[in-house]
């Protein structure tokens, strides 16, 4: 009994071992599985991270891209290939130095292997660009100490001395592993950046390399005349409006592209010549046939509109109606301590042209009730317009940057609303500045209304007077410049805003029924009236604090556009007369362009430091826009976009980036142009949706990860 006893013991004790050794082996198998899947994830995210940099992504058009990012190489594309004598330019430009030190070793950065040697002998002779001009390289040793010092000069670039964006500025997570890192440091400092060097996010709309666009014909009520955000989209129904009386898009942005006029489309009268006459037949529309019926200022003229010299809508003539101006006020001295105007309502572009020769830029506003398309006719003359609604909400400019503001029957009712339109006009116009207004035959009480508005702003008016061959009466209000006359007010009615109200705060703002108080200090914008042009363009007053990267900036555009745009694109610039900087920082390139018969709309994103008051003190215009939306102006109003590191900047902010190249699209003429300098994960893709909408690639260029395209509108409709 006692041996089989023990033996059951043993038996148990022995089963009892083995489930410990079983359990401890199951244990074991489940810590390694767990370990090798933690080092196999990582290893699978790193390939996944860099995969972008090596892989062939494919157009929509089925073309496979040659990769650009690859050790020791600088390889054009093939386009860039087939044009010898424009590489010979452009690579002379951005391949300078083809010799750098990466991380204490020596690359070689050529043009593919053997060849590059001859090619670049070749190119000897050819004009060059200093990289440091062009900003396409720029030294690459330690990555990480490269960063910060690229942080801490962000930090140091907010130069408008106000700082902030127009809209709550988003942090900026992406690294600045790329070229012109002047540029984009000038742009934006915020202190998430200060982790760069330890993640990199993901930077840029994300188009799909392989993504196929089929485009159609918008169809809507305003047909070849589609403004987005302020036509009316349905083309069906009975609505008696075609525009929003606000500014006001669409749930999702159009994917559609906007037919050409009815006629077709020609090539558009070059400049100067189209001061006096455009082709009818691109700027066609009813109501515009109707107008032109009753007026003298333009005649229908075979398939052209002309513009008879000194005619306007007033009578005698503009030059006449300017040199009453001049009489009335002799402190009026167009050209020189007036630069900018606001000309409100676009009734008649001659006040604009007759400016323009005397130097001055005049900034016309279409109003959403302008179904003539007067300010598409500015456009098609080469002279500045936007178009926008004004009714409750600010217009997209900063406070207090016109020299003056005219309103020639503009037919703008400034009494209604509690006067608030006025207190608008009060908001951008400078302190000092002129606010010229001419009517004819207004009645007593509107008159008396008129007066009682003016003198509760404390605007003084300097003169008035009956203008006898025009037939019409000029009043001159002034802009006090100082805060000292607010307190002499019996009424404090409009009060005076907050101090915590921003004035610059434009983009989908409502009209405050307040008034910004006037800056005092020498360190505030506004104090002291801009130098008189030219010398205001590189003057740089001591609110900026930062002068010596605005100097920077001026002379880094100068470089730019000197020996590459104006050399190496092939760009026909006596076609070139409207440019948008679709991402303005400082005005540099706007600048550099002045020796040029062009003007340039400066675009300072809403999500961007707001840099606008400072191109405003320059002498140049511009505007606020958020690019998600369409922007406020006809179709095929540019000549040439100009887009620095515009994709990459919005990141992710727009659900549908495509969009904004459908945008672009819309806005430039047929035989337009655009510039694009991005990253390649940028360039890649959008060059294969550029081919789906037919446009040509007429130039393409990559260093490491950055690269710049030029492209073409052609005349192709779906």
């Amino acid at each position: 009994m006692a041996v089989t006893r023990f033996g059951r013991q043993l038996q148990a004790k022995g089963s009892y071992g083995f489930c410990i050794k079983m359990t401890a082996v199951g244990v074991l198998g489940l810590c390694f599985i767990l370990i090798w899947s933690l080092f196999s994830s990582s290893s699978v995210v790193s390939q996944r991270s860099t995969f972008g940099e090596f892989s062939e992504p494919v157009s929509a058009n089925g073309k496979v891209f040659e990769s650009q990012i690859r050790p020791g190489k600088n390889k054009p594309r093939k386009d860039q290939a087939s044009k010898e004598d424009k590489k010979s330019k452009f690579d002379s430009d951005l391949g300078k130095r083809d010799e750098k030190t990466v991380n204490g070793s020596e690359s070689s950065v050529n043009k593919g292997g053997k060849e590059a040697s001859n090619e670049e002998k070749e190119e000897k002779g050819n004009k060059s660009v200093e990289s440091d001009g062009e900003g396409l390289q720029k030294e690459e040793g330690g990555e990480k100490e490269e960063v910060e010092a690229n942080d801490k000069e962000q930090e140091e670039d907010a130069v408008d001395g106000e700082g902030e964006g127009n809209e709550n500025s988003e942090e900026d997570a992406e690294l600045i592993d790329g070229v012109d890192v002047d540029q984009e440091a000038l742009e934006d400092g915020s202190d998430e950046s200060k982790s760069k060097g330890k993640k990199k996010a993901k930077t840029g709309p994300f188009f799909d390399p392989k993504a196929h666009y089929t485009w159609k014909l918008c169809s809507t009520r305003s047909k070849h005349n589609y403004i987005p955000c302020i036509d009316v989209e349905s083309a069906g129904g009975r609505l008696q409006s075609y525009r929003h009386h606000e500014r006001s898009c669409p749930r999702t942005s159009p994917m559609c592209l906007a037919p050409l006029p009815l006629d077709g489309y020609g090539t558009p009268v070059r400049w100067p010549e189209s001061k006096l006459k455009i082709l009818y037949k691109n700027v066609a529309h009813p109501k515009l046939a109707a107008f032109v019926k009753t007026q003298s200022w333009v005649v229908e003229s075979g398939e052209y509109l002309t513009f008879p010299q000194n005619q306007t809508e007033l009578k005698g003539g503009v030059v006449h109606y300017l040199e009453s101006i001049e009489e009335m006020l002799p402190d009026i001295e167009w050209g020189k301590n007036i630069r900018l105007v606001l000309d409100i309502g676009c009734t008649d572009s001659g006040f604009a042209a007759a400016l323009l020769d005397k130097d001055v830029l005049t900034l016309t506003l279409g109003l959403k009730d302008d179904l003539v398309d007067l300010a598409q006719v500015a456009l098609e003359r080469g002279l500045p317009a936007v178009v926008s609604p004004f009714e409750n909400r600010r217009l997209p400019f900063p406070s207090i940057v016109f020299d003056t503001i005219h309103c020639g029957e503009c037919h703008t009712l400034w009494h209604s609303n509690g006067g608030k339109l006025l207190l608008e006009m009060n908001r951008v116009l400078r302190p000092g500045g002129y606010f010229i207004l001419s009517t004819q035959h207004d009645s007593i009480e509107v008159e008396e209304v008129m007066s009682n508005l003016t003198a509760s702003i404390c605007w003084n008016i300097l003169a008035h007077k009956a203008v006898e061959i025009s037939d019409v009466g000029v009043k001159i209000y002034q802009k006090p410049v100082s805060n000292d006359i607010f307190e002499l007010r019996r009424k404090k009615n409009p009060p005076l805003c907050k101090e915590d109200e921003n004035p610059n705060s434009a983009w989908y703002n409502p009209i405050k029924s307040c008034l910004h108080s006037i800056p005092s200090s020498i360190e505030q914008r506004g104090t002291e009236w801009p130098e008189q042009w030219p010398k205001r363009l590189e003057t740089y007053p001591d609110w900026m604090n930062n002068k010596e990267k605005l100097i920077a900036d001026t002379l880094h555009w100068k470089a730019i556009v000197d020996k590459s745009y104006l050399a190496g694109m092939d760009i026909d610039w006596s076609n070139i007369r409207n440019v948008m900087d679709m991402k303005a920082i400082n005005g540099g390139f706007a600048a550099a362009l002045l020796q040029k018969e062009v003007w340039v709309m400066n675009v300072v994103p809403v999500h961007a430091p707001d840099t606008l008051p400072i191109i405003f003190e320059r002498g140049l215009v511009g505007v606020y826009h958020d690019w998600c939306e369409s922007f406020g102006t006809y179709p095929r109003s540019y000549d040439l976009l100009h887009a620095d590191h515009l994709f990459s900047r919005l990141k992710n902010r727009c659900k549908q980036p495509v969009a904004i190249v459908v945008e672009m699209d819309r806005i430039v003429r047929p035989g337009g142009w655009a510039i694009i300098r991005d990253k390649v994960e940028i360039l890649d893709p959008l060059e294969g949706i550029f081919r789906s909408l037919h446009w040509e690639i007429r130039m393409t260029y990559n260093h490491e990860k950055e690269g710049i395209m030029c492209v073409q509108k052609t005349i192709w409709r779906p």
